[in-house]
């Protein structure tokens, strides 16, 4: 740019001297907020522009050789400078903040390996190209799913590590203010941690890599201050609406016939059938609508006694209409394996004592519990509820979805030493996977419960200087307490680590709604990291921006075509 500023004799103050015809308006001056900043096409803009830079996409990157041209008239980073060779081609320095051929084979190789749950996304395998290692036709909503989570994750162990933690702290930064709950409180820290993020982006990334897009992302917390939470404005329904209008069209001559036509006969339809008593319009079934109780694949199988106690006793612990038994049971008898050994006849006991007094005031509920469920059981391949979809892990084998992920937030027993009778309860998040799921029948109502391979949250659970949450899937807990009821579980899903096969990051799953038969957005309910990641430089720390572990690449003078440089640059 500024080649063709200086070649054209034209003032750099006078690059960016437009001004809007708005200001002419009286009262354009006066407002807060003089243009709403649409989300979807700003994170769609930043990621394709990041996406291209770091996998030095051509037509997509923001580096180049013009890009280093332009620093070398700045005056900035010299070290990035080509060198001319012999005349006849020109070789580019390997940059901070481009990948390598192995670390691009590794973060494509990641993306398509991903297994997500059932309407998370469309399949990011389709747009990644391992042959020439980029992606290709990314729309809005990939855009969106990359930089929520995918991104950070894909590049876990790619890039010198400064680099990599201001790209996650500008991911993290996005996943925050799609949030559907945000603290008015947080909203001035955020604000000061994306003018950190940008400084630190400048620090790294090429002058050419901040245009307007990059830009206006400074503004968005203060959008959200004065207009409210981002996925109240922004232009998602209007493009789901907008694909449904062009669903109309079937005479391209005359669109707009076509689309009033349909849309006054689908009106006059929906109108009419409010009349009909029995009419259930088409679109989605009401079953999906809210995803709840919705069954897939059965079978009737008798299963060991030893695991129906569990099954029952997990029943009984997490009912709230037999907490006053458990209560009373526990100060009886206060060590765990004692409670869970005897609290299933205690309990039958107790209340058939009570159910002998003519005066008893025990509930149909308890009658039934105490008597145990029947040995015969049904197993579901998949299960819907809460907002999600649920399958086995047997059937995420055969799959290409992962929706076996789960996690719950329990009470866990903790003491000091074997001899402390004062233990104390603490919640704890624990993550594992489904192995079945159980339908058990108390004769006069049915409850579901998960079977899960829980994993050690000892041994088998950490977390990353990125505030990343690892499994290690192999390390398994205690097996003795494997099940859950299904309406406490909520989904989450592993992307394996490249680095460490053995590791797995968890990811939460999008919880979607329906409402009168439209989806509704996706809810985030958490951000993806537990932490914001810190970044460790100072302001007088030499940053190095070419990498010794990178190869640079060489362009031939008078072509286009870009060589890559085999060894490693001095």
């Amino acid at each position: 740019m500024l080649n063709s500023v200086k070649g054209k004799g034209i003032s750099l103050l006078m690059v960016r001297g437009k001004k809007s015809i708005f200001f002419d308006l009286p009262y354009w001056k006066d407002l807060y907020v003089r243009h709403n900043l649409d989300v979807m096409h700003i994170e769609k803009n930043v990621c394709e522009s990041l996406i291209g830079t770091l996998l030095n996409m051509p037509g997509k990157t923001k580096d180049g050789e013009k890009t280093r041209l332009d620093m070398a008239e700045m005056g900035i980073r010299e070290s990035l400078k080509p060198i001319t060779e012999s005349g006849k081609r020109t070789f580019l320095p390997p940059a901070c903040y481009v990948l390598s051929r192995s670390e691009k084979r590794q973060f494509c190789s990641t993306l398509s390996e991903i297994k997500v749950p059932t309407g998370y996304s469309s399949n990011i395998k389709s747009v990644v190209q391992m042959k020439d290692l980029r992606l290709i036709n990314l729309k809005s909503h990939d855009c969106h799913t990359l930089m929520q989570q995918l991104l950070p994750v894909s590049i876990c162990g790619l890039l010198p590590k400064q680099v990599r933690a201001v790209i996650v702290r500008l991911c993290y930064f996005f996943n925050v203010i799609c949030c559907k709950v945000i603290d008015p409180i947080k909203i001035e820290e955020l604000q000061e941690e994306v003018v950190v993020t940008l400084c630190l982006l400048e620090k790294y990334f090429p002058p050419a890599f901040f245009d307007v897009m990059v830009h206006l992302v400074v503004h968005l917390s203060r959008e959200i201050k004065l207009c409210g939470l981002v996925w109240l404005r922004w232009m998602y329904p209007m493009e789901r609406y907008m694909k449904i209008l062009k669903g109309y069209v079937r005479n391209r001559s005359r669109p707009e016939g076509c689309i009033i036509e349909c849309y006054v006969v689908e009106e006059a339809i929906e109108f009419c059938s409010e009349y009909l008593e029995s009419a259930q319009t088409i679109g989605i079934p009401k079953s999906l609508e809210s995803r709840q109780n919705v069954r897939m694949g059965f079978k009737v199988t008798p299963v060991e006694y030893k695991m129906l106690c569990e099954a029952h006793f997990y029943v009984l612990q997490n009912t709230p209409k037999v907490d006053c038994y458990r209560l009373q049971h526990l100060r009886e008898r206060w060590l765990q394996a004692e409670h869970r050994r005897c609290f299933i006849p205690w309990v039958r006991q107790k209340i058939e004592t009570e159910l002998a007094n003519p005066d008893h005031c025990v509930i149909e509920t308890l009658r039934w519990l105490a008597n145990e469920p029947r040995r015969d059981v049904i197993r579901y391949n998949g299960y819907g509820i809460n907002g999600y979809s649920f399958h086995t892990c047997e059937h995420d084998l055969r799959s290409t979805t992962q929706n076996s992920g789960v996690t719950v937030e329990g009470e866990s027993l903790h003491v000091s030493r074997a001899k402390h009778k004062n233990p104390v309860y603490a919640n704890m998040s624990y993550y594992g996977v489904i192995e079945d799921i159980w339908e058990l029948n108390y004769t006069s109502f049915k409850v579901t419960v998960f079977r899960c391979k829980w994993v050690d949250n000892k041994t088998g659970v950490k977390v990353d200087e990125h505030g990343f949450t690892l499994v290690d899937l192999n390390k398994e807990g205690d097996s003795s307490d494997q099940f859950i009821k299904a309406n406490q579980a909520k989904q989450v899903f592993y992307v394996s680590n490249q680095n460490d096969g053995r590791w797995s990051v968890v990811l939460t799953a999008k919880l979607k709604l329906y409402d009168g038969g439209d989806v509704c957005d996706n809810i985030e309910e958490t951000p993806f990291s537990n932490r914001l990641p810190e970044c460790e430089d100072s302001q007088n720390e030499d940053v190095s921006y070419v990498r010794e572990d990178c190869e640079g690449e060489y362009i031939e003078v008078g072509n286009s075509k870009i060589k890559k440089r085999k060894k490693i640059a001095s």
